[in-house]
């Protein structure tokens, strides 16, 4: 009990602490909980095994205090003597080194690294099918070596709450030398077809899934490049986990969203959704349709956006072209997240647009037209000449412009006005040139249509002058009475 308070208490301050963890053969167990439905059966090999494990490993108090013996290859020995050698390698892998020093321990590093690499080559080559025992050892291998506290983020270390994390320079992992070898290891494991996943499940399981998904808040982009291959592929190889994954997913964007507004693998996990999406079965199911509405679509208030948006956008596009129906759904909660001041997510929520309204139906598209086209609209008179450039190319898609045709009558009145101001005074020439493009467009499509919606705007501006004099004329009646007040109330003194 004293033990578990003392580690409770060492926790890492910095990125150089975070391998200072040590173990060896069957010690950094204690750092790590996976649950296996078969502990019992193994207890007496393990236990017949632990002294020729001693002779891989000798350890002590330190971290990097222990000598690691080298092993014969697998292939060097007799196939009935592979099983346990491939233990004991498995114990010299679950070595910890330390990489704050380059220096230090260059000798077990490096014997560490050839044996991972073998265990990689071993698993490829299917040379020999892993046992229950072997296949138990070697996923607490993995978990000893990859499931760690990560470091505080840049930005925390900093104090920089407002930083940009397009411009951060992502922090890469100092020991990414062994642990690229092994999610190479595990992910070999995972596709290899001698691996029964009805087996596999007692050990890849529910703890093991929630720590790979809390490792994609890594920093270093390699490790997050692997763990989205590896969750995939355990998506797919792994039914029973399918539901859970999804729901861990969801918890993921949910704190992301309403909490943190921080989070460095929001565009793997999308990445993954993506493919998921894809696969999804007609008629959707309300579960799909709630992921959508309660996590994709409000994943667009985060400033952070930039950083994920052709990941979020690929996804919410999948979800119009499987079920058309969700387009009005769609569109209205973009337009419920539209940006106000920031330019550049407006510019991406036009591009998304676009991608969605490419997949929409005429039906779908009458139901929120009139919304749509009043923030169009708004965008068109944009001072910032990207926003209103990107707005005006909507009319470069020929669907687009189609489904715009056939409900002229509603459109036309929404966006002329901003059209006119747009000709009348923006100040960039290549926003006038293609706005007077869709007007030609628009007075060629129905020149009758166009010609009385001229005819409204320029009574409403007529109307509107006159009310500006009527309030001028107004203001000067009461400046007038206000001096002729003061004139009256006025006392002379000599």
């Amino acid at each position: 009990m004293f033990n578990k308070i003392i580690k409770r208490g060492h926790k890492k301050t910095s990125k150089s602490e975070s391998n200072d963890q040590s173990g060896f053969g069957n010690g950094p167990s204690s750092n790590v909980t996976v649950n296996h439905a078969s502990r019992t059966a193994i207890n007496s090999s393990s236990a017949s095994s632990s002294n020729s494990d001693s002779q891989a490993v000798t350890s002590s108090t330190g971290p990097n205090s222990g000598v690691i013996e080298v092993l014969p290859l697998l292939r060097d020995v007799v196939v009935s003597d592979r099983p346990v050698l491939f233990l004991r390698k498995l114990k010299v892998c679950c070595f910890q080194c330390d990489f704050s020093d380059t220096l230090k321990g260059v000798r077990e590093k490096e014997i560490k690294r050839q044996t991972l690499l073998e265990l990689v080559d071993f698993i490829q080559s299917g040379s020999c099918k892993l046992n229950e025992t072997m296949q138990e050892e070697l996923i607490r291998m993995v978990s000893v070596n990859v499931f760690r506290c990560l470091p505080p983020a840049s930005h925390e270390n900093m104090g920089l709450d407002g930083a940009d994390p397009e411009e951060d320079e992502p922090w890469l992992e100092p020991s990414w030398i062994h642990m690229q070898l092994v999610y190479e290891l595990l992910l070999r494991y995972i596709v290899s077809s001698e691996t029964d996943t009805k087996i596999a499940k007692r050990y890849i399981d529910h703890v093991f899934v929630l720590k790979l998904l809390e490792l994609f808040d890594s920093e270093d982009p390699r490790e997050r490049e692997y763990l989205k291959t590896i969750l995939h592929r355990i998506y797919g190889k792994f039914m029973v986990h399918r539901p859970f994954i999804r729901k861990a997913i969801n918890n993921i964007f949910y704190r992301f969203i309403f909490e943190i507004e921080r989070h460095s693998g929001v565009a793997e996990l999308l990445e993954i959704l993506g493919s998921i999406i894809n696969g999804f079965a007609l008629p959707m199911k309300e579960e799909h349709k709630l992921f959508l509405v309660r996590a994709l679509i409000p994943l667009h208030k985060p400033k952070s956006i930039p950083v994920y948006h052709q990941q979020l956008s690929y996804c919410i596009v999948q979800f119009v072209e499987k079920d058309y129906k969700l387009a009005d759904t769609v569109i209205r909660g973009l337009l419920k997240y539209w940006p106000v001041t920031n330019c550049q997510k407006e510019v991406l929520f036009l591009g998304e647009l676009e991608e969605v309204l490419e997949a929409t139906q005429a039906a779908e598209f009458q139901r929120c037209m009139v919304p749509l086209f009043r923030q169009i609209g708004r965008c068109l008179n944009s001072p910032h000449f990207q926003v209103a450039e990107r707005a005006l190319y909507l009319w470069n898609n020929e669907h687009i412009v189609s489904l715009i045709a056939q409900n002229r009558n509603m459109i036309l009145s929404l966006i002329f006005e901003p059209l006119e101001k747009n000709i009348q005074g923006h100040w960039n020439q290549a926003v006038h040139g293609l706005t007077a493009n869709v007007r030609r467009m628009f007075q060629e499509m129905d020149a009758e249509l166009f010609e009385e919606c001229e005819r409204k705007y320029l009574e409403k501006e007529a109307r509107s002058r006159d009310l500006e004099q009527q309030r001028e004329l107004t203001w000067k009646r009461l400046e007038a009475e206000a001096a002729r007040a003061r004139g009256d109330d006025m006392v002379l003194v000599n």
